[in-house]
């Protein structure tokens, strides 16, 4: 049942209903034509986490996650970049290939995951959203996140294995999302990794904004390298390649950056050496929730599949350590809040935690070059 909350409410719920039951890939166009965001009304963010809480009610509520302040004592005079970076879990794939033996079959139900989705989205309120296995942005993401103010990117899998799944809703890929209210796209480039010069199924979106608040560029990325133990040098090869776009398209770190992304490595890696390591003078942002400010959390995904308990640090927000402060990060869930059946539940939609950072500009970065 739908509760009655007003004419634009109910307006907002009848968008709703359309994306939560969209169907195979054939009906993208018809949900475009449907859902043209130039053409609908804003939406209220309290008014569309109002409506996901209604389809949510009878499932457990939020999990609490506080942020933890990092900032030193250095002062910025412009409001916090809030970045949020999220592997979502593709749809066909939670459904059809991953095999999470612990969790129903019914908390993976597109129409509350969804929500679930939508309301941590809502919940933080990211100015920048880097998501990876989106399977749903034409029929879900674009049309909603585009009607709160967001610009909308997607980049798909040239061979996504969602479309290996029976009533798949078409590729999954890359997303990027920035509010139209504090930045203006300067560039853009979709990205095809390539690993030994051969092209893979891996992307990236790397994009450069300017900030209109304090009329400075930086550059924001997101990526998704390639899953599964034995990859190991092909990662780190893709990583390369990312790297040396990033470069080009930074002019050698001039452009402060940010990468979000699923880079499906442990910090052992040599993709991840290869990060720290860098020209581009990066840093991990949820190193500084440890107490030496040196150490990746201990897990940003946990799952269990048939062949056992999965429980791994694959997740990252990279910045320029230079140009950029993290004045602070959101802590992650606890183990006790994942439970013992761990992810995805009826609590948490994805089998990936999403991490949230809060950046400033430094001052004067040319000083720590």
């Amino acid at each position: 049942a739908v509760c009655s909350m007003g004419n634009s409410t109910s307006r907002l719920y009848s968008v709703l209903a359309k994306t939560l039951s969209s169907g195979a890939v054939s009906q993208h166009q018809e949900c475009l034509e449907q859902l043209d965001s130039a053409q609908l009304d804003p939406i209220d963010p309290k008014d569309l986490l109002e409506e996901c809480q209604i389809v949510l009610q009878k499932r457990p509520p939020r999990f609490q996650r506080n942020f933890v302040n990092l900032k030193k004592n250095t002062p910025s005079n412009h409001r916090p970049i809030r970045v949020m970076q999220w592997n979502i879990l593709a749809q066909a794939l939670g459904e059809g290939k991953d095999n999470f033996v612990q969790c129903p079959m019914e908390a993976l139900k597109w129409e509350e995951r969804k929500c679930l989705i939508l309301e941590e989205i809502l919940a933080y309120k990211p100015d920048i959203l880097c998501l990876q296995e989106v399977d749903h942005y034409f029929d879900t993401f674009e049309p909603l996140l585009s009607r709160l103010g967001y610009q909308c990117t997607f980049f798909p899998k040239p061979w996504s294995p969602c479309l290996d799944v029976e009533h798949n809703n078409g590729p999954d890929g890359c997303a990027m999302f920035f509010l139209k209210e504090r930045f203006e796209l300067v560039s853009s480039a979709n990205i095809r990794l390539t690993a030994m010069k051969l092209k893979t199924n891996q992307v990236a979106i790397a994009q450069t904004l300017k900030c209109h608040e304090t009329g400075r560029l930086f550059c924001i990325a997101v990526t998704h390298l390639k899953a599964r133990t034995g990859w190991e040098r092909f990662r780190s090869a893709q990583g390369c390649d990312l790297l040396q776009n990033l470069k080009n398209i930074t002019q050698g770190a001039k452009i402060p950056l940010i990468v979000c992304g699923d880079f499906n490595a442990e910090p052992t890696e040599e993709v991840y050496r290869e990060f720290s390591n860098s020209s581009l003078n990066l840093n991990s942002a949820y190193k500084l929730l440890s107490p030496d400010g040196q150490s990746e959390p201990p897990y940003t995904t946990w799952k269990i599949r048939p062949s056992g308990e999965c429980r791994h640090t694959l997740d990252y927000i990279w910045y320029s350590q230079h140009a950029l402060n993290v004045n602070s990060a959101l802590g992650l869930l606890t183990e006790e809040q994942i439970g013992p059946n761990r992810l995805p539940s009826f609590n948490y939609p994805s089998d990936h935690l999403s991490l949230v950072c809060d950046f400033s500009f430094n001052q004067d970065p040319d000083r720590l070059l």
